[in-house]
């Protein structure tokens, strides 16, 4: 058999084999511990077992203006478009791996050379000097097979890491959503405190002007006015610090949407009461989360790519089998073809053929490589585990803190109508000079207090559920059938780089309750 022959059929055969042999493990779902309820399901009336997905969980405070801001910020936000970005980078990346596939190494050349020989040759005269001139023009290239599968694992690799930029995107989308109705709730919750301040600076004016009649009608002393001075001073002395919180809180809710600190008025509309919650509130089960929250799926799809990184480095244990070549044309003063010759079909030359390349003196560097990889896959699945646990802790903490701020609340009621209750009658005593004006002043501090301590906890009662909303990984959905990136950067982008296909939108799934690491099509 001919040497051509044989290397062809050894071609053949690696060709076929480079289809189904990939060092390393294989991906498998980790396992992480989870309960098989929440501790407070079945204990509150306010908590169902249903299962829902939690899309657009902000409509549940039934509050246009919030679903308006949450809007606004999806659409504007500038770390959200960083995070869009970088599924860009990531898409990116997976053609740069998909391209390993093919001949890694192509090149066109061309060369024009002249040569000098001083040496005496049959051809010249002792002493003298033989000069003469070649071109060349042509292509060579080079192919790795991938017979061991590093190419492949290194797309799996790459294929995961762009699920979970996608994750990490969607992931901070949730955190948005989160965070712009805790800013939301939080400005109602200080409007209300200044309106409380401002309506009991109210009551103690009143107050002092009864003491200033009393004292001026001789029938109390100067110390009374002084007290109701002092006590009407230390409130109106709440009231800047108030202020100061609700523009504070107003201009992190103006970088939330995308814009410099600035008047909102326009965006909030009239001032409104806090935010109320659902009757109700669906839960599910603490299994949803594997599939709902995206840092989860992010943090298991980055042991996925990490995992694949272990077969890239075990395939250097192996041979590596490649096939090579160069065509051309060639001619020259030395050549049977002149140089005028030299784009004429018989000036071609050419060489292919099969090469072997083994690391055997690297084998321990190597070995340790693979190790390496190991323990970083281990990490990660140790991490995806730890993200599935604080998963549920942030639930559990939110939905404690959710019920036990509405039993709060049930008291504060109470305790905020027995004080009203209160002032009331100790001025109404202290006109008829039945009783001493520290205890009007008693009375209304108590009310104050009260009253501040109820609207701080209606506020704790729509954050901690905006809390457990959050938990449950809702509110990435709102993004389906929308691209990453806004057209406004795509376009600039363009401008500065040839993107080819990779600036069209693209419909990737949300994640996925089984992700599958197929390899895709070149994206370039």
């Amino acid at each position: 058999m001919s040497y051509r022959r044989c290397s062809v059929w050894l071609l053949m055969v690696l060709l076929l084999a480079s289809g189904c042999v990939k060092v390393g493990p294989d991906f498998a779902k980790p396992d992480a511990e989870v309960m098989p309820k929440w501790l407070e399901a079945g204990e509150y009336r306010q908590l169902t077992a249903k299962t829902e997905d939690y899309r657009d969980w902000w409509q549940a405070f039934n509050d246009p203006v919030l679903n308006n801001l949450i809007q606004t910020a999806y659409k504007q936000n500038l770390p959200l478009r960083i995070a869009g970005v970088r599924v860009l980078g990531a898409r990116a990346q997976l053609g740069v791996a998909v391209g390993s596939l093919y001949p890694q190494s192509q090149q066109a050349q061309a060369a024009v050379q002249k040569f000098r020989f001083s040496q005496t040759t049959p051809l010249t005269a002792p002493g003298s000097t033989l000069i003469f001139w070649g071109s060349s023009i042509g292509v060579t290239a080079s192919w790795e097979i991938d017979f061991w599968g590093k190419f492949r694992r290194a797309v799996e690799s790459a294929d995961a890491s762009l699920l979970a930029s996608v994750a990490d995107y969607d992931n901070a989308l949730v955190s948005l959503c989160g965070d712009v109705a805790n800013s939301y709730i939080s400005i109602r919750t200080l409007e209300k405190r200044l309106n409380i301040a401002r309506q009991n600076v109210e009551v103690q004016k009143k107050s002092l002007q009864i003491a200033q009649a009393r004292f001026q009608g001789g029938t109390t002393s100067k110390r009374d006015v002084e007290q109701a001075t002092t006590v009407l001073e230390s409130t109106e002395a709440t009231i800047p610090s108030l202020e100061a919180q609700l523009r504070q809180t107003q201009n992190a809710l103006c970088i939330l949407l995308g814009m410099p600190p600035r008047d909102i008025g326009d965006l909030l509309g009239v001032k409104s009461e806090i935010p109320a919650p659902p009757p109700e509130v669906a839960v599910g089960i603490p299994a949803d989360l594997l599939r709902r929250r995206p840092d989860v799926q992010a943090a298991e799809l980055r042991a996925a790519a990490q995992c694949a990184q272990i077969g890239v480095a075990k395939a250097n244990l192996f041979p590596a089998f490649s096939l090579s070549g160069n065509f051309g044309l060639q001619a020259g003063d030395a050549s049977p073809f002149a140089l005028a010759n030299m784009f004429d079909w018989k000036s071609r030359a050419g060489t292919i053929g099969p090469a072997v390349q083994w690391n055997l003196f690297n084998y321990g560097q190597i070995t340790n490589q693979v190790r390496f990889q190991d323990v970083r896959f281990q990490e990660l699945l140790i991490a995806y585990q730890n993200a599935v646990l604080q998963a549920q802790q942030e639930v559990e903490n939110a939905l404690i803190g959710f019920l036990k701020s509405q039993q709060r609340a049930q008291k504060l009621v109470e305790a905020t109508a027995a004080a009203q209750r209160s002032v009331d009658l100790a001025i109404l005593q202290y006109r008829e000079g039945i009783t001493d004006f520290t205890t009007v002043l008693t009375a209304e501090q108590t009310l104050l207090t009260q009253q501040d301590n109820l609207a701080v906890t209606l506020g704790d009662i729509s954050a901690n559920l905006v809390g457990v909303y959050r938990a449950m990984g809702g509110g990435w959905q709102i993004r389906d059938g929308k691209d990453f990136v806004p057209d406004s950067i795509k376009e600039a982008m363009a401008r500065r780089t040839n993107w080819g296909k990779l600036l069209t939108p693209v419909s990737l799934p949300p994640p996925r309750d089984e992700p599958r690491y197929d390899i895709k099509a070149p994206m370039w």
